[in-house]
Order: C-alpha cells, then structure tokens, then sequence
C-alpha cells in the first residue's frame, strides 16, 4: 500500500483553510473566530496552548454552519481540481490518506478517489475534536490501530513531522509542489 498525507502532498493547499475560506464567504459570521484562532496560536510556542486546542477554537466556525457535511460537499465541487494531477496517475484501490486534516472534510475526496481514509476526528457540528490531533507518531498508531499488519511500499508528505511514517515505508518522499523527492531517512523496516 502507498501512503499519502493530504494537505500540500495529494491537494494544492490546507484544505482546512480554504474550506475556512469557503464557507466565511458564504456565511460571514464564521470570521468571528479568527481573533481567537490567532490568539491561541501565538500562544503555541510559549507552551500556553497546543495545536489541538488552537484547532479546536478555529473549528469553532462550524457551529455557523446549517449543514457542515452539504458544505463540504458543496466545497469538493469547486475545489476537487486541486488534487495533484501527479497522484491521479499513479492512484491504486489501496492508497490510504493519513492526515491531521477534519475527516469529514476529506472523506468527500477520499470517497471520490476510491480510497481510505484515517484523519482527525472533529464534530462537524461543535469543531470539538474527538480523540487526538492525527499528527506526528499519532499518524503511525492509527494506521497499525485500523491495519496491524500494514506493509507500507510508499510514503509521501509535504512536511518532515511525518517522519515517523516515513520510516515505517520502504520508499519515502518529500512532496514539493509538483515535485517528489527522495525522503532520506533511516530505513527501519
């Protein structure tokens, strides 16, 4: 199987932040938690808050929403043309997306193209996440959670917090726009 992070790696950009966008447009009062968002955010590296709680404030804009699932739906219309066209010509039935990303969000994508999917799990409603934040070795213990016996051929991302997948893989590769490049890292297959 080949794993795939999403943001930057299979699709353009953070998809988060354009479905941010998306639906601000849409529907204006979701501005309201950019303050907030900001504010937590600065806090990060001064060990005030962490990721998973300034995710949590962000996802707040959801609760703005009527229909978050008809919305991301609605978003994968206009914007599904952002998947890389390098993925779409080497896709295979048992890719799997492994991303921090919301799963309602990429589960849209992800049944489109025909693949699995593993992500963080964010009540479309509340923005409150469900467990933890699918980043980092996160990432490895939900993919051996869901496949125990995962051998892993490929490994692509866009940022090198995703190391640990990456030495799970027998190849693994930086994803930089359009391009891929050579992962080096200990292989400890």
């Amino acid at each position: 199987m080949n794993i795939y992070d999403f943001d930057k790696t299979l699709y353009v950009r953070d998809s988060s932040i354009d479905f941010f966008r998306f639906c601000a447009r849409r529907y204006p009062p979701a501005l309201r938690v950019l303050p907030a968002s900001i504010f937590a955010l600065l806090g990060v590296p001064l060990g005030i808050s962490d990721l998973t709680r300034v995710k949590e404030i962000f996802y707040r804009f959801l609760t703005v929403l009527p229909d978050t699932e008809a919305e991301a739906e609605a978003f994968w219309d206009e914007n599904f043309a952002g998947i890389k066209k390098w993925y779409l010509d080497q896709r295979r039935d048992d890719d799997i997306v492994i991303s921090a990303s919301p799963e309602f969000l990429l589960r849209v994508p992800c049944k489109r193209l025909g693949i699995r999917l593993i992500a963080t799990c964010v009540d479309p409603e509340t923005g409150r996440i469900r467990g933890k934040n699918c980043r980092g070795r996160e990432k490895v213990l939900r993919l051996l959670e869901q496949f125990p016996d995962a051998v892993v051929d490929r490994f692509y991302s866009d940022s090198k917090s995703d190391t640990p997948l990456a030495e799970l893989a027998g190849e693994a590769f930086l994803v930089k726009g359009s391009r891929l490049i050579h992962w080096d890292k200990p292989n400890t297959r």
